[in-house]
């Protein structure tokens, strides 16, 4: 694809963000409420809704270690079949947390269902934070989903902190940038007020966050989770201490008027040098 030469989606696209409090290993209990906040986010409206970071086992990075065979998945696993029904009963999207097992190697994993509750590949955590490089090894490559004419990148926690990870989404098509993640109450809402804002104006794209509430992993997490328009404003904003559904109308009216006075991005991909990544993209059909 020419990123130049992206077209803007035409349709308007509701989406949502869930948060929870995982139950620490109790995969059968996270599936189910994975589950349950899929079809309220369905009855709201929402074709797609994003779950926080390694959800479906809690973050527990030394539990997830230990028994990988338990805790985290492979393509294709029996376990998620709950998932696949309500994406096939709702004709809803679903991007959840886990750690995934593939050739030997742990990721930190976005797992994703399209409305026809088929699994696509997986998007793998780029940029892990200091304490999981000893257990995961980061992706290699970006992930573009389309739905409805939207382009939707995918990220987890930390690579939101990296200004050329939501960049290269932009500059790949991207229309919103979707972040499932775990900020911590010590610092990570400081954090989560600061990146997120500046992806979404930096980039003139819609930008959702998925955080945990509660504890999980020996983290204390300060909710929020929070869409902000393509002007870096916040169109919908979760509790911070409880579980929570929240959704946002993506406009495609918004979108191009942003991007017609903000030029930050087209002037960037103007530039001759300017990189284009390395992306997979998914229809969601």
């Amino acid at each position: 694809m020419n990123r130049n030469q992206a077209s803007l989606p035409q349709t308007s696209l509701r989406i949502a963000a869930a948060q929870a409090q995982p139950v620490s290993g109790d995969i059968a209990a996270n599936i189910a409420r994975t589950v349950e906040l899929t079809g309220l986010a369905a009855d709201r409206g929402a074709k797609l809704v994003v779950f926080p970071e390694k959800f479906l086992s809690g973050y527990e990075p030394d539990l997830i270690a230990g028994d990988p065979a338990k805790y985290a998945f492979e393509a294709h696993d029996a376990r998620l079949d709950p998932i696949r029904e309500v994406c096939r009963q709702r004709e809803i999207a679903v991007i959840v947390g886990a750690a995934t097992r593939h050739a030997g190697a742990l990721h930190i994993s976005s797992l994703v269902f399209n409305r026809s509750g088929e699994q696509i590949e997986p998007y793998h955590k780029q940029y892990l934070y200091s304490s999981e490089t000893s257990i995961y090894q980061p992706g290699t490559q970006g992930c573009m989903l389309e739905l409805d004419g939207w382009r939707l990148a995918l990220g987890v926690c930390y690579d939101s902190g990296f200004p050329e990870h939501a960049r290269l989404a932009a500059v790949n098509g991207a229309h919103a940038y979707l972040v499932s993640a775990l900020f911590s109450l010590k610092s990570g809402y400081h954090q989560s007020r600061i990146w997120f804002p500046a992806r979404a104006f930096d980039n003139t794209m819609y930008v959702l966050l998925s955080n945990h509430v509660g504890t999980t992993g020996g983290w204390s997490t300060c909710g929020a989770s929070a869409i902000w328009s393509p002007y870096g404003d916040v169109v919908a904003e979760a509790s911070r201490d409880r579980d929570d559904v929240i959704t946002a109308l993506l406009d495609p009216a918004v979108l191009a008027d942003v991007r017609e006075r903000e030029t930050v991005l087209a002037d960037f991909n103007a530039r001759e040098e300017a990189p284009a990544g390395s992306y997979t993209v998914h229809t969601l059909g």
